[in-house]
């Protein structure tokens, strides 16, 4: 959980491992992808959420468009580059402001991706969501399945929530929109029994999406910000076979706002909402620096687990 403590003596330097070797550092090339977290809030409390979303957890703010439009103006003014923007949270439906947010994106160019557990916010949405779908595949929504098996996912997300989801995933595919599913190994099941378990249930409910696909279907790795795991070293990039560029944070920042906060502020990914060493200041120039890979989730999650938040 984002304010779990690390292992002693792990995690500690931002330029030193424990060890006392030089710890991986990672630049930004190019902002290919922003995301906004659009506010903390959720209509669920999941038992192992990063971010800690729920209906009581307001520590991040609801962005607004107006908040929104600043950074793209950014992104235009600065030349960035920028061609996807991500919107997580939270639930992102749950912000009033997500549908002109959409608008704004979309109109500009942008490619937008909506991350979303599909339930009761979602079906809010219905009467003006499918008006976006003259956009065609630049916009995708990933919906959160925990996995194929309601037993599994009802025990992370809780009871009665199955039903909702798959009826807002049936209506999404319906309705014609370009889908992604986020999965997460809760089981010991190997990952070709998991995209297995999930064709199966596609292919049941009608919808459209390719389970071999490690795009289509994503299956993130569990993380626990206690759990004793490596730190990653200058010289891992090699030993693993990874290259600095794969990291989420080589392409990547996160727009948030405090509760209570003046304005947003810019973080270096999406995992680490809370941990104010990964602020990187008011601007999108601002957190153009080179950041340390000094937290558990960085080797868990994104090294190691070789997950991305924006695939």
């Amino acid at each position: 959980m984002p304010d779990a403590l690390p292992p002693p003596d792990k995690f500690r330097d931002p330029l030193r491992t424990a060890a006392g070797e030089r710890r991986a550092v990672v630049s930004l090339g190019r902002l290919d992808t922003l995301w906004f977290n659009t506010g903390s809030l959720c209509n669920v409390t999941c038992a192992h959420c990063y971010i800690e979303s729920s209906p009581r957890n307001d520590r991040l703010a609801y962005l607004t468009a107006a908040e929104v439009r600043g950074f793209l103006d950014e992104i235009a003014r600065e030349r960035l580059g920028t061609t996807v923007i991500g919107f997580t949270g939270g639930e992102p439906f749950m912000n009033r402001d997500l549908r002109p947010m959409l608008e704004e994106v979309l109109d500009r160019g942008f490619s937008a991706l909506v991350l979303t557990n599909a339930m009761q916010p979602l079906h809010q949405a219905r009467p003006w969501l499918p008006a976006l779908l003259r956009h065609g595949e630049r916009l995708r929504i990933r919906v959160s399945l925990d996995h194929y098996g309601a037993a599994v996912h009802e025990a992370e997300r809780g009871p009665g929530t199955w039903t909702p989801t798959i009826a807002g995933l049936r209506w999404l595919a319906e309705a014609g929109f370009s889908l992604h599913i986020a999965g997460r190994h809760l089981t010991e099941e190997s990952e070709a029994e998991l995209r297995a378990g999930y064709a199966a249930l596609f292919a049941e409910l009608g919808v459209r999406v390719d389970a071999a696909d490690p795009v289509a279907l994503t299956i993130f790795p569990e993380m626990d910000a206690a759990a004793d795991v490596p730190e990653i070293t200058g010289a891992c990039w090699g030993i693993l076979g990874r290259a600095p560029e794969s990291v989420m944070c080589a392409s990547a920042r996160m727009v948030v706002k405090r509760k209570d906060a003046a304005c947003p502020t810019v973080l270096a990914c999406t995992l680490l909402a809370y941990d104010a060493r990964f602020e990187l200041g008011t601007t999108l120039r601002d957190s153009f620096v080179p950041v340390p890979l000094n937290h558990p989730h960085c080797a868990r999650f994104c090294v190691l687990g070789g997950a991305a938040c924006s695939r």
